[in-house]
């Protein structure tokens, strides 16, 4: 019997069975942090149209980031289904997570990501008339995360 179905058969997560979770975690949060860090610095600047931009991008780029995650989770799954399992086991193993969401929609996401961000970015510009730069920076919190949390794993890494 594969991990995954063993832990599904336990009740816990799926996730908590896949190498790097941790590290995906931290990318998420640190997103934010990064965002938030840089809209609390323009709000202390007084610049209240940079806050939203950076707010705005921060959550596009942690939109973004779960949108790939949970794409390429679901790929990993469902490609690690064994193709002959017992009866019980089989049952399991077809029910998707829910965590997972339904295949159509999250092959959806994932293909289509870069266009739900861009018009993310194009709602935020036209309807808060932020600056665009401010959005950009905003989405550069990804980055930055990603950088952080590799600079992290590298000095403390998962046992």
């Amino acid at each position: 019997m594969s991990v995954r179905l063993r832990m599904i058969g336990q009740g816990q997560k799926v996730e908590s069975g896949l190498p790097g979770e941790r590290v995906l975690r931290r990318i998420a949060w640190l997103t934010l942090g990064f965002g938030g860090a840089a809209a609390l610095l323009a709000m202390a600047l007084h610049r209240p149209d940079w806050t939203k931009g950076l707010i705005g991008g921060a959550v596009l780029g942690w939109l973004n980031f779960r949108w790939l995650s949970r794409g390429i989770r679901t790929v990993m799954l469902r490609a690690s289904v064994p193709a002959r399992v017992p009866s019980e086991e089989a049952e399991i193993a077809t029910k998707p997570a829910k965590s997972m969401g339904s295949p159509f929609g999250t092959s959806f996401l994932l293909l289509f990501r870069y266009a739900l961000v861009a018009l993310g970015v194009y709602v935020i510009f036209m309807y808060l008339h932020v600056p665009l730069i401010s959005i950009g920076l905003g989405l550069c919190a990804l980055v930055a995360a990603i950088m952080a949390a590799s600079v992290w794993e590298v000095l403390q890494p998962e046992s």
